[in-house]
């Protein structure tokens, strides 16, 4: 299928770039990819703390389904064969998790199809089956503020888990047995949860970056003490593997640098060479979460690359940073400042 318009070109971006790099695609997947589906937001979601997807979505559920119907029709043209999932909360009842406002079972099912290549052999389409269907980890959360515990009453400033009722302290979740082990060390976190019959992940509310961050796990203290033996036994192996994937992140990031900033010079001939290098690397810093690091950006999609572009001429070619350290709203700073984006984006296009 051929992109048309806009907003299939963006779809069928996200979705090739989905498929290709996981083997497999589903709708969360495309809109994930496109930004409407903020991966924090997500992340809530499949904790139970939102009633449905479509509430932490970034435009209306109209939008949402103009892309799966365009997705849909991608999917066709692809010969994808269909795998339904089981979404399931990150909660003890495990309950089911909802896609839409209004639960309408065609469109609930919808987003619950994945993917496949027809010809993926049946061993590996299970294997990926079982493991997205997989219920995902219990959550609980540390508390930026004391809270009153919904089952026994006490006012409390320690972890809590959220139920229907609201939030329940360890004891009356019964995950009070467990032990605190903080993230830091790979190797023992994967370790402790594979030895802990039962495990949590904590995460605690960053208020600068607006999401729950993974702040470690509680483990049986036994699963904890067999995955320090475990480490200490092998830990000069585990350092040369960890120099070795070093050393070819670092590659392929170089990689990566070039090639968007040949990218920036094919469709702005006009930007200096080494204006287009400082670009590629601003934009593609590992975990930035800047445009170079998004699905549409490693696929070098051209709108993420003039969008990469636009925020370095915006920083460096006019007054934006100037007027937002002056009291200027950022909306108005934006307005006044883009006469001259588009001057340097013409200049770039078309060079002389």
């Amino acid at each position: 299928m051929q992109p048309v318009t806009k907003l299939e070109k963006r779809v069928v971006t996200a979705a090739d770039q989905a498929l290709t790099s996981q083997g497999h695609v589903c709708p969360i997947d495309v809109l994930s990819g496109m930004g409407w589906l903020p991966l924090g937001l997500v992340t809530d979601w499949r904790q139970g703390r939102v009633a449905h997807l479509e509430a932490v979505a970034a435009v209306p559920a109209d939008r949402l389904s103009d892309a799966l119907e365009i997705f849909h029709r991608w999917v066709r043209s692809r010969g994808l064969r269909a795998s339904e999932i089981d979404y399931v909360s990150a909660t003890r009842d495990r309950r089911p998790l909802r896609f839409t406002e209004d639960g309408d079972p065609g469109r609930e099912l919808a987003y619950r199809t994945h993917w496949m290549p027809v010809d993926l052999p049946e061993r590996q389409r299970e294997k990926i089956t079982t493991r997205q269907s997989k219920p995902p980890d219990l959550v609980v959360v540390m508390p930026l503020r004391a809270f009153t515990c919904a089952a026994c009453g006490e006012e409390r400033d320690d972890m809590l888990t959220m139920d229907d009722a609201g939030p329940l302290c360890l004891g009356c979740a019964d995950l009070d047995h467990l032990v605190f082990l903080p993230a830091g060390n790979v190797a023992m976190t994967r370790r402790a949860k594979q030895a802990s019959r039962l495990s949590a992940v904590v995460v605690r509310f960053s208020r600068s970056r607006r999401r729950h961050e993974r702040q470690g796990l509680l483990v049986e203290q036994a699963a904890v003490e067999q995955a320090e033996e475990q480490c200490l036994t092998d830990e000069e192996a585990r350092a040369r593997r960890r120099d070795r994937e070093r050393e070819r992140r670092e590659a392929r990031d170089e990689t990566f640098t070039e090639d968007l900033a040949a990218e920036i010079g094919r469709l702005f001939p006009g930007c200096p060479p080494e204006r287009a290098v400082a670009i590629s690397r601003h934009a593609a810093v590992r975990g930035s979460g800047r445009v170079g690091r998004s699905a549409a950006g490693r696929a070098l999609d051209p709108e993420a690359v003039t969008r990469a572009v636009i925020a370095s001429i915006r920083h460096e070619d006019t007054p934006y940073d100037e007027l937002l350290m002056g009291g200027v709203p950022r909306d108005e700073a934006r307005s006044r400042i883009r006469q001259r984006i588009d001057e340097v984006l013409d200049h770039w296009r078309h060079p002389a």
